[in-house]
């Protein structure tokens, strides 16, 4: 496959590549089993109209137009459909990295300069790229297809990312819900929460499933019994949680801030006659003690 850009600086010309896949899947992969005799089960091709199974030579493509009515479509006529991109990477335009809407990009891969004739015009694009704000909008086929795509730089690579085409992406209007009313004091208490579960990277995320099912694996393999992986009890009331933690929040957002934060704790007295009192003789301390002790029944917070 090779990458024709448009002209960079004074430089114009075409730049051999492969296309490499960016992303693994590590997904564990089941085989279809006979229980009785832990013999495989495979899908057989079978004609539905004689019942016969029938080879791949024999399988070829059509398209319903309506039920009963297939026209056939051959390779070779697919062959010969004008993909003006079909052997390269047609870079059309230029594009602030900025506008792109995330949701429109999907697949990733790398391109590798293919062999030493290509190294110079592949880091001369990279190092435009590299020091512009600019990505570069291409086109190019792929399984049969005209495909729109993305160009950026990682490291020392440039990246691919397939585009979805405008007409391909589902307008959300109709998925939000009902319009609901929201007071200020839990859009602060949203944001204090944002603010105590942020992180700096998203690196030490592992796919616990996975190791589990691993475990798993591995243990039965080596003829053991498997131990059933801890999980956390699920709970219940979601919602009220979430609206716990969120309050909670807003105190600390409150208390971070200065504030008196004596509403954090007024509802957790025996009395709120008495909690009103602030300036009261020897009794104060007795209820500041009080006060104290309070807090350290609570449940701890799971913000």
């Amino acid at each position: 496959m090779t990458c024709e850009y448009s002209p960079v600086g004074s430089v114009n010309g075409t730049i051999p590549i492969r296309l490499l896949a960016a992303t693994e899947d590590h997904s564990v992969r089941f085989r279809r089993i006979h229980l009785e005799d832990m013999g495989r089960v495979r899908n057989r091709t079978v004609c539905e109209i004689d019942g016969e199974e029938v080879t791949s030579a024999e399988i070829g493509k059509g398209y319903e137009v309506a039920k009963d009515n297939v026209i056939p479509i051959s390779d070779d006529e697919l062959a010969d459909m004008p993909l003006p991109t079909a052997k390269a990477i047609d870079v059309v335009a230029f594009v602030d990295r900025d506008s792109i809407d995330p949701i429109r990009l999907g697949q990733t891969y790398y391109l590798e300069a293919a062999g030493e004739v290509a190294a110079k015009p592949y880091t001369l694009l990279r190092k435009a790229l590299e020091r512009s704000s600019k990505a570069a909008v291409a086109k190019y086929a792929l399984r049969g297809r005209e495909r729109l795509g993305l160009l950026s730089i990682k490291d020392n690579a440039m990246v691919l990312h397939q585009m979805h085409w405008p007409d391909e992406i589902r307008d959300p209007a109709e998925l939000a819900p009902a319009p609901v009313e929201l007071d200020e004091g839990e859009i602060e208490g949203a944001l204090a929460l944002m603010d105590t579960m942020a992180l700096d990277d998203v690196s030490g995320f592992r796919d616990t499933y996975m190791d589990a099912l691993e475990e798993l694996i591995e243990a039965k393999a080596e003829g053991k019994t498997p131990t059933a992986p801890k999980t956390q009890a699920k709970r219940s009331g979601q919602v009220v949680d979430l609206m716990s933690a969120l309050n909670e929040s807003v105190q600390q957002a409150k208390k971070s801030r200065g504030e008196n934060g004596e509403d954090a704790t007024v509802h957790d007295m025996p009395t709120r006659k008495k909690t009103a009192a602030k300036k009261t003789t020897p009794k104060s301390p007795a209820k500041k003690t009080t006060a104290k002790k309070t807090p350290s029944g609570r449940k701890p917070r799971t913000a």
